[in-house]
Protein backbone atom coordinates (compact mmCIF):
# COMPACT_ATOMS: atom_id res chain seq x y z
CA UNK A 1 0.00 0.00 0.00
CA UNK A 2 1.46 3.54 -0.78
CA UNK A 3 1.66 6.42 1.15
CA UNK A 4 -1.13 7.99 -0.68
CA UNK A 5 -3.84 5.45 -0.38
CA UNK A 6 -2.72 5.69 3.37
CA UNK A 7 -3.48 9.14 3.26
CA UNK A 8 -6.41 8.82 1.55
CA UNK A 9 -8.08 6.12 3.72
CA UNK A 10 -7.31 7.93 6.80
CA UNK A 11 -9.27 11.25 5.12
CA UNK A 12 -12.02 9.13 3.90
CA UNK A 13 -12.55 7.94 7.99
CA UNK A 14 -11.81 10.76 9.40
CA UNK A 15 -14.52 12.88 6.78
CA UNK A 16 -17.42 10.30 7.86
CA UNK A 17 -16.57 10.84 11.32
CA UNK A 18 -17.24 14.64 10.46
CA UNK A 19 -20.28 14.10 8.59
CA UNK A 20 -23.24 15.10 11.26
CA UNK A 21 -25.65 12.60 12.45
CA UNK A 22 -28.10 11.52 9.48
CA UNK A 23 -31.21 13.42 9.64
CA UNK A 24 -34.40 11.82 11.46
CA UNK A 25 -38.06 12.02 10.68
CA UNK A 26 -40.62 10.67 13.88
CA UNK A 27 -44.11 10.28 12.41
CA UNK A 28 -46.70 11.81 15.04
CA UNK A 29 -50.48 10.69 15.37
CA UNK A 30 -52.31 13.29 17.44
CA UNK A 31 -56.16 13.24 17.34
CA UNK A 32 -57.72 16.52 16.57
CA UNK A 33 -57.64 18.74 13.81
CA UNK A 34 -55.05 21.13 12.92
CA UNK A 35 -56.92 24.15 14.51
CA UNK A 36 -57.34 22.84 17.65
CA UNK A 37 -54.88 24.43 19.83
CA UNK A 38 -53.30 21.28 21.02
CA UNK A 39 -52.22 20.19 17.74
CA UNK A 40 -51.11 24.37 16.86
CA UNK A 41 -48.92 23.82 20.19
CA UNK A 42 -47.97 20.54 19.26
CA UNK A 43 -46.79 22.28 15.49
CA UNK A 44 -44.90 25.01 17.23
CA UNK A 45 -43.18 22.11 19.32
CA UNK A 46 -42.11 19.84 16.15
CA UNK A 47 -41.06 23.07 15.06
CA UNK A 48 -38.54 24.13 17.87
CA UNK A 49 -37.31 20.79 18.02
CA UNK A 50 -35.98 21.11 14.33
CA UNK A 51 -35.08 24.49 14.75
CA UNK A 52 -32.52 23.17 18.02
CA UNK A 53 -31.35 19.90 16.04
CA UNK A 54 -30.75 21.49 12.85
CA UNK A 55 -32.98 19.60 11.04
CA UNK A 56 -31.84 16.47 12.53
CA UNK A 57 -34.98 15.31 14.09
CA UNK A 58 -38.18 16.36 12.14
CA UNK A 59 -41.49 15.31 13.73
CA UNK A 60 -44.49 15.07 10.90
CA UNK A 61 -47.56 15.41 12.66
CA UNK A 62 -50.36 13.32 11.34
CA UNK A 63 -53.58 15.41 12.79
CA UNK A 64 -57.19 14.46 12.73
CA UNK A 65 -56.95 10.53 13.81
CA UNK A 66 -55.50 10.16 10.09
CA UNK A 67 -52.78 7.65 11.12
CA UNK A 68 -54.08 6.13 14.09
CA UNK A 69 -57.27 6.51 15.63
CA UNK A 70 -57.43 8.16 18.99
CA UNK A 71 -57.98 5.21 20.80
CA UNK A 72 -55.04 3.51 18.94
CA UNK A 73 -52.19 6.09 19.44
CA UNK A 74 -50.75 4.75 22.97
CA UNK A 75 -50.81 1.40 21.52
CA UNK A 76 -49.32 2.39 18.53
CA UNK A 77 -46.23 4.62 20.48
CA UNK A 78 -45.82 1.84 23.09
CA UNK A 79 -45.52 -1.06 20.11
CA UNK A 80 -42.77 1.19 18.46
CA UNK A 81 -45.27 1.56 14.92
CA UNK A 82 -44.80 4.99 15.78
CA UNK A 83 -41.86 7.06 18.49
CA UNK A 84 -44.14 9.56 19.48
CA UNK A 85 -48.05 10.59 19.55
CA UNK A 86 -50.55 12.28 21.39
CA UNK A 87 -53.64 11.67 23.23
CA UNK A 88 -56.10 12.22 25.98
CA UNK A 89 -54.86 11.08 29.17
CA UNK A 90 -57.92 9.76 30.88
CA UNK A 91 -58.20 7.16 27.64
CA UNK A 92 -56.17 4.79 29.46
CA UNK A 93 -58.43 4.88 32.49
CA UNK A 94 -59.60 1.26 32.00
CA UNK A 95 -55.80 0.45 32.40
CA UNK A 96 -55.19 2.72 35.91
CA UNK A 97 -57.82 4.43 37.54
CA UNK A 98 -54.83 7.45 38.23
CA UNK A 99 -54.81 7.88 34.74
CA UNK A 100 -58.40 9.18 35.12
CA UNK A 101 -58.05 11.16 38.18
CA UNK A 102 -58.25 14.42 36.03
CA UNK A 103 -61.49 13.42 34.32
CA UNK A 104 -63.82 12.80 38.04
CA UNK A 105 -66.40 15.80 37.84
CA UNK A 106 -66.16 18.56 40.55
CA UNK A 107 -62.08 17.61 41.70
CA UNK A 108 -60.57 20.02 39.76
CA UNK A 109 -62.32 22.84 38.37
CA UNK A 110 -60.27 25.89 38.02
CA UNK A 111 -56.85 26.07 36.47
CA UNK A 112 -54.78 26.20 39.68
CA UNK A 113 -56.83 23.57 40.98
CA UNK A 114 -56.02 21.28 37.56
CA UNK A 115 -52.35 22.36 38.26
CA UNK A 116 -51.95 21.13 41.60
CA UNK A 117 -53.67 18.12 40.49
CA UNK A 118 -51.03 17.75 37.92
CA UNK A 119 -48.25 18.04 40.00
CA UNK A 120 -49.86 15.16 42.34
CA UNK A 121 -50.86 12.83 39.26
CA UNK A 122 -47.18 13.58 37.75
CA UNK A 123 -44.90 11.08 39.10
CA UNK A 124 -47.50 8.32 39.57
CA UNK A 125 -48.69 8.38 35.65
CA UNK A 126 -44.73 8.58 34.65
CA UNK A 127 -44.19 5.47 37.06
CA UNK A 128 -47.19 4.00 34.70
CA UNK A 129 -45.80 4.66 31.64
CA UNK A 130 -42.41 3.34 32.39
CA UNK A 131 -43.74 0.18 32.85
CA UNK A 132 -45.27 0.31 28.95
CA UNK A 133 -42.20 1.22 27.80
CA UNK A 134 -43.28 5.42 27.41
CA UNK A 135 -42.38 8.53 28.38
CA UNK A 136 -44.38 11.51 29.16
CA UNK A 137 -43.17 14.87 27.46
CA UNK A 138 -45.66 17.32 28.28
CA UNK A 139 -49.48 17.71 29.10
CA UNK A 140 -51.90 20.44 28.13
CA UNK A 141 -55.20 20.63 29.62
CA UNK A 142 -58.59 21.37 27.63
CA UNK A 143 -60.31 24.55 28.89
CA UNK A 144 -62.97 23.41 31.79
CA UNK A 145 -65.88 21.38 30.07
CA UNK A 146 -69.46 22.12 29.65
CA UNK A 147 -72.17 20.86 28.93
CA UNK A 148 -73.60 20.90 24.84
CA UNK A 149 -77.49 19.72 24.35
CA UNK A 150 -80.07 20.20 21.89
CA UNK A 151 -83.06 21.73 24.36
CA UNK A 152 -82.33 23.57 27.68
CA UNK A 153 -81.34 21.73 30.59
CA UNK A 154 -82.36 22.54 34.19
CA UNK A 155 -81.93 19.32 36.26
CA UNK A 156 -79.93 15.77 35.75
CA UNK A 157 -84.12 14.39 35.37
CA UNK A 158 -83.56 16.73 32.00
CA UNK A 159 -80.95 14.59 30.99
CA UNK A 160 -82.59 10.65 31.35
CA UNK A 161 -82.88 8.83 27.71
CA UNK A 162 -80.56 11.23 25.93
CA UNK A 163 -78.06 9.56 23.60
CA UNK A 164 -74.87 11.17 25.59
CA UNK A 165 -71.81 11.29 23.91
CA UNK A 166 -69.06 9.39 25.71
CA UNK A 167 -65.13 9.16 24.91
CA UNK A 168 -63.61 7.34 28.09
CA UNK A 169 -65.15 4.49 31.00
CA UNK A 170 -65.23 7.83 33.57
CA UNK A 171 -68.18 9.91 31.25
CA UNK A 172 -69.92 6.44 30.32
CA UNK A 173 -69.94 5.93 34.38
CA UNK A 174 -71.25 9.91 34.42
CA UNK A 175 -74.01 9.40 31.43
CA UNK A 176 -75.15 6.55 32.99
CA UNK A 177 -75.33 7.93 36.93
CA UNK A 178 -77.37 10.23 35.10
CA UNK A 179 -79.96 8.53 33.53
CA UNK A 180 -78.64 8.93 29.71
CA UNK A 181 -77.75 6.79 27.12
CA UNK A 182 -73.82 6.57 26.66
CA UNK A 183 -72.66 6.30 23.08
CA UNK A 184 -68.80 6.22 22.02
CA UNK A 185 -67.98 8.79 19.63
CA UNK A 186 -64.77 10.57 18.47
CA UNK A 187 -64.22 14.54 17.90
CA UNK A 188 -64.21 14.23 14.00
CA UNK A 189 -67.57 12.14 14.16
CA UNK A 190 -69.20 14.94 16.57
CA UNK A 191 -71.14 16.28 13.68
CA UNK A 192 -72.30 13.37 11.80
CA UNK A 193 -73.60 11.99 15.21
CA UNK A 194 -75.55 14.72 16.32
CA UNK A 195 -76.89 15.65 12.95
CA UNK A 196 -78.44 12.12 12.53
CA UNK A 197 -79.85 11.60 15.77
CA UNK A 198 -76.95 8.86 17.03
CA UNK A 199 -76.23 11.67 20.00
CA UNK A 200 -78.09 14.37 21.70
CA UNK A 201 -76.25 15.24 24.38
CA UNK A 202 -72.33 16.05 25.34
CA UNK A 203 -69.78 17.20 27.67
CA UNK A 204 -66.75 19.02 26.09
CA UNK A 205 -64.64 22.03 25.91
CA UNK A 206 -65.67 25.15 24.35
CA UNK A 207 -62.74 24.40 22.26
CA UNK A 208 -64.27 21.02 20.73
CA UNK A 209 -67.60 22.95 20.11
CA UNK A 210 -66.40 25.74 17.84
CA UNK A 211 -64.10 23.16 16.16
CA UNK A 212 -67.11 20.87 15.51
CA UNK A 213 -69.26 23.82 14.63
CA UNK A 214 -71.67 22.91 17.24
CA UNK A 215 -74.51 25.73 16.24
CA UNK A 216 -74.97 23.52 13.20
CA UNK A 217 -76.45 20.67 15.41
CA UNK A 218 -77.10 21.74 18.70
CA UNK A 219 -78.74 24.79 20.59
CA UNK A 220 -77.88 24.94 24.04
CA UNK A 221 -74.27 25.07 26.24
CA UNK A 222 -74.22 24.93 29.68
CA UNK A 223 -71.20 26.26 31.39
CA UNK A 224 -70.91 23.69 33.98
CA UNK A 225 -67.04 24.00 34.28
CA UNK A 226 -67.27 20.23 35.53
CA UNK A 227 -63.85 19.30 35.00
CA UNK A 228 -60.19 20.17 33.14
CA UNK A 229 -58.98 16.92 31.76
CA UNK A 230 -55.15 17.14 29.98
CA UNK A 231 -53.61 15.54 26.70
CA UNK A 232 -50.32 13.99 27.24
CA UNK A 233 -47.84 13.77 24.77
CA UNK A 234 -45.44 10.45 24.79
CA UNK A 235 -42.40 9.14 23.48
CA UNK A 236 -41.58 5.32 23.08
CA UNK A 237 -38.47 4.92 25.24
CA UNK A 238 -36.72 3.18 23.14
CA UNK A 239 -37.02 5.40 20.11
CA UNK A 240 -35.84 8.65 22.64
CA UNK A 241 -32.72 6.38 23.75
CA UNK A 242 -31.45 5.99 20.37
CA UNK A 243 -31.13 10.44 19.93
CA UNK A 244 -27.77 11.53 20.52
CA UNK A 245 -27.75 13.38 23.72
CA UNK A 246 -27.98 17.21 22.53
CA UNK A 247 -30.99 15.64 20.65
CA UNK A 248 -32.55 14.35 23.73
CA UNK A 249 -31.97 17.53 25.69
CA UNK A 250 -33.80 19.75 22.40
CA UNK A 251 -36.48 17.18 22.83
CA UNK A 252 -37.19 18.27 26.56
CA UNK A 253 -36.38 21.70 25.84
CA UNK A 254 -38.80 22.04 23.29
CA UNK A 255 -41.27 19.87 25.49
CA UNK A 256 -41.44 21.85 28.63
CA UNK A 257 -41.70 25.19 26.77
CA UNK A 258 -44.90 23.47 25.05
CA UNK A 259 -46.22 22.49 28.06
CA UNK A 260 -46.09 26.67 29.19
CA UNK A 261 -47.53 27.28 26.24
CA UNK A 262 -49.96 24.74 26.14
CA UNK A 263 -51.64 25.98 29.55
CA UNK A 264 -51.90 29.63 28.52
CA UNK A 265 -53.15 28.55 25.08
CA UNK A 266 -55.90 27.04 26.71
CA UNK A 267 -56.72 30.09 29.55
CA UNK A 268 -57.22 31.99 26.82
CA UNK A 269 -59.36 29.40 24.72
CA UNK A 270 -61.95 28.99 27.66
CA UNK A 271 -63.58 32.59 27.24
CA UNK A 272 -62.47 33.45 23.31
CA UNK A 273 -64.22 29.89 22.19
CA UNK A 274 -67.17 30.45 24.52
CA UNK A 275 -67.92 33.79 23.19
CA UNK A 276 -67.43 32.43 19.61
CA UNK A 277 -70.17 29.89 20.55
CA UNK A 278 -72.33 32.90 21.59
CA UNK A 279 -71.99 34.97 18.54
CA UNK A 280 -72.88 31.76 16.28
CA UNK A 281 -76.35 31.59 17.72
CA UNK A 282 -75.98 29.11 20.63
CA UNK A 283 -77.65 30.16 23.68
CA UNK A 284 -75.01 30.01 26.81
CA UNK A 285 -76.33 29.88 30.07
CA UNK A 286 -74.77 29.41 34.14
CA UNK A 287 -76.23 26.47 35.34
CA UNK A 288 -79.22 26.33 37.57
CA UNK A 289 -78.49 25.22 41.27
CA UNK A 290 -80.63 22.31 40.99
CA UNK A 291 -78.31 21.07 37.80
CA UNK A 292 -75.15 21.71 39.49
CA UNK A 293 -76.34 20.21 43.02
CA UNK A 294 -77.56 17.21 41.10
CA UNK A 295 -74.06 16.93 38.97
CA UNK A 296 -71.92 17.61 42.33
CA UNK A 297 -73.89 14.58 43.70
CA UNK A 298 -73.14 12.31 41.23
CA UNK A 299 -69.61 13.33 40.78
CA UNK A 300 -69.03 12.84 44.84
CA UNK A 301 -70.80 9.02 43.50
CA UNK A 302 -67.93 8.87 41.20
CA UNK A 303 -65.11 9.88 43.27
CA UNK A 304 -66.14 7.49 46.00
CA UNK A 305 -65.80 4.50 43.34
CA UNK A 306 -62.38 6.02 41.97
CA UNK A 307 -61.05 6.01 45.70
CA UNK A 308 -62.43 2.38 45.78
CA UNK A 309 -60.73 1.35 42.65
CA UNK A 310 -57.65 3.36 42.63
CA UNK A 311 -56.90 2.05 45.98
CA UNK A 312 -53.69 2.89 47.74
CA UNK A 313 -52.02 4.68 45.12
CA UNK A 314 -55.32 6.69 44.63
CA UNK A 315 -55.87 7.94 48.10
CA UNK A 316 -51.97 9.56 47.67
CA UNK A 317 -52.74 11.09 44.83
CA UNK A 318 -55.41 12.44 46.69
CA UNK A 319 -53.93 13.46 49.98
CA UNK A 320 -51.06 15.17 47.75
CA UNK A 321 -53.71 17.23 45.53
CA UNK A 322 -55.56 18.26 48.88
CA UNK A 323 -52.49 18.26 51.18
Amino acid sequence: MTMMQTLGGAAIAFAALALPAKAETWDMPTPYPDATFHTVNIAEFAKDVEEATGGNLAIKIHSAGSLFKHPEISRAVRGGQVPIGEFFLSLLANEDPVFGADSLPFLATSYDEAQALWAAQEDVITALLDEQGLMPLYAVPWPPQGLYTTKEITSVDDLAGLKFRTYNATLEQFASLAGAAPTQVEVPDIPQAFSTGRVEAMITSPSTGVNSKAWDFLSHYTDIQAWIPKNIVVVNKRAFRRLDEDTQNAVLEAAKAAETRGWEMSKSEAAEMTKVLKENGITVAEPSEELTQGLRDIGAQMLDTWKENAGETGQQLLDAYEG
